[in-house]
């Protein structure tokens, strides 16, 4: 049996993975996070999930799971905010817009790995400044890509989503069942790790 690894501290990365029945280690990766001078949003969760993948050491038989999401709106990237401030300016950009969420996804056994970006459209309402103060107050920005959790109130600021609504929240599943698979680790199973 395949030992399965999370490279991440997100605990809702940690939900989507035991929701489809995974068992797995939690080893949290340490790298710089900043983006590259010019580098558009796909190549950068790419990147960053690539190297958060690599971050961890592993036995040869373990298969590491590592991801990054961000949001970008205009082929700028959205990350998390410093403080309220930047979370109400951030969400003052996305009112009434439609943005992207993509999430890099790399999956490592041994030395075999593989990599991949899942891409979501997401509309906002238009948001007036007290539905702003009304979020801002939750605390839920802070700590989040955009400045909003899509699986708590932020779903309230939302009027569609095109794609995988797990790519939203952090983690495609979909992308991380297949890229597993395509290194002969089957994830859903009755059994796993």
């Amino acid at each position: 049996m395949t030992k399965v690894v999370l490279a991440s501290a997100s605990p809702r990365r940690h939900e989507l993975l035991s929701q489809i029945g995974v068992r797995f280690e939690v080893r949290v990766p340490d790298i710089d996070e900043s983006p590259v001078e010019g580098e558009d949003p796909v190549a950068y969760v790419r990147r960053l999930a690539i190297g958060k993948a690599a971050a961890i050491s592993t036995a040869p038989d373990e298969l590491v799971i590592a991801a990054d999401t961000t949001v970008d709106l205009d082929s700028v990237i959205l990350g998390k905010p410093n403080d309220d401030h930047d979370a109400r300016s951030m969400l003052r950009r996305l009112s009434g817009q439609t943005h992207r969420v993509h999430t890099g996804v790399a999956v490592r056994l041994g030395a075999r790995e593989l990599a991949d970006v899942c891409t979501t459209l997401v509309r906002f309402v238009s948001l007036d400044e007290a539905t702003i103060d009304w979020y801002l107050a939750t605390g839920e920005p802070l700590g989040k890509a955009g400045s909003y959790a899509l699986q708590g109130a932020g779903a309230a600021l939302v009027s569609g989503v095109d794609g995988s609504v797990s790519n939203v929240i952090g983690l495609p599943l979909h992308l991380v069942v297949d890229l597993a698979g395509r290194l002969d680790v089957t994830l859903l199973t009755e059994t796993n790790g």
